[in-house]
């Protein structure tokens, strides 16, 4: 009878433990931050073989042992990603979200009428085209961030500033505008206390030799890991990480693209600054 006893009550702890364990395990899951990318190819890696293994995400994911989700979409302007706000699986992710990376505003110029806007910066000095650009982009960020915060009031959104990944006279044409977005950024952050976070992305990636890939706009290896670790540092500020070396599981590869497919861009400004001259000349 005592035998039976003492192996009904070994039987009981036995599943009293294993509940414990199980419901740790459990609450240890919950307690993950969720950590999510929006945006364009930058947020989604292109400059990257391997992109869904060895972009700046997932780089700040591993590091951090976030749960992490993905949802940056190559080619996006910010009307893209507005409309991208409204899928149902995008929406289920912000609602878990604890931390939002945005990368986004790039293509807002580059598919825009990118060829006018050399034109005017780089032969005639004129930047309104740029900043009549960057006024869309800004009306459309506010809606971007209003559309988040209707969905989840308390994700700390990180919004990276636009690098500048050419050089030469393309290279001048481009700076001009992408200091016109990254003050609007700035400028957004001033006139919307607490609604975002800004990672300072531009001042981290500027190597136009190692930090970006072959196709002369997307970080590379080198350039997602600088991305990564400014990302981290800034989470570690907010007390949402302590690590800010990034921990690479899998060691990215960059992509390959003939030359014969850059070439013509930087061919583009030195025509350009060629007839800048003529210009100045007969003007």
């Amino acid at each position: 009878m005592k035998t039976a006893i003492k192996k009904t009550a070994a039987v009981i702890l036995c599943l009293i433990m294993l509940t414990g364990i199980m419901t740790a395990g459990a609450f240890a899951s919950e307690d993950k931050l969720f950590y999510m990318v929006l945006g364009d190819s930058i947020g989604y890696g292109s400059g990257l073989r391997n992109s869904r293994q060895a972009c700046y995400g997932k780089i700040v994911a591993d590091t951090n042992g976030y749960d992490y989700a993905n949802d940056a979409i190559p080619g996006h302007t910010t009307q893209n990603l507005l409309d991208r706000l409204e899928n149902e699986e995008v929406i289920k992710h912000v609602k878990q979200a604890d931390i939002i990376s945005i990368s986004i505003g790039g293509n807002n110029f580059l598919l825009g009428n990118m060829a006018k806007l050399l034109f005017d910066v780089i032969v005639k000095g004129d930047d309104s085209l740029a900043r009549e650009t960057v006024d869309g982009f800004y009306k459309d960020f506010d809606e971007i961030v209003k559309k988040i915060r209707s969905y989840n009031p308390d994700a700390v959104i990180l919004m990276q500033t636009l690098y500048n990944p050419q050089t030469g006279y393309v290279g001048e044409a481009y700076q001009v505008a992408i200091d016109i977005l990254n003050e609007a950024i700035v400028r957004y952050a001033q006139e919307n206390e607490g609604a975002i976070v800004i990672v300072d992305v531009a001042t981290r990636v500027k190597d136009s030799e190692k930090d970006f890939a072959q196709d002369g706009i997307h970080p590379s290896v080198q350039g997602n890991e600088k991305i990564a670790r400014a990302v981290l540092e800034k989470l570690a500020e907010l007390g949402l990480g302590e690590k800010t070396e990034p921990v690479i599981t899998e060691k990215g590869a960059d992509i390959s693209v003939p030359s014969v497919f850059t070439a013509p861009l930087k061919l583009y400004g030195n025509v350009l600054h060629f007839i800048s001259l003529l210009y100045g000349v007969f003007a």
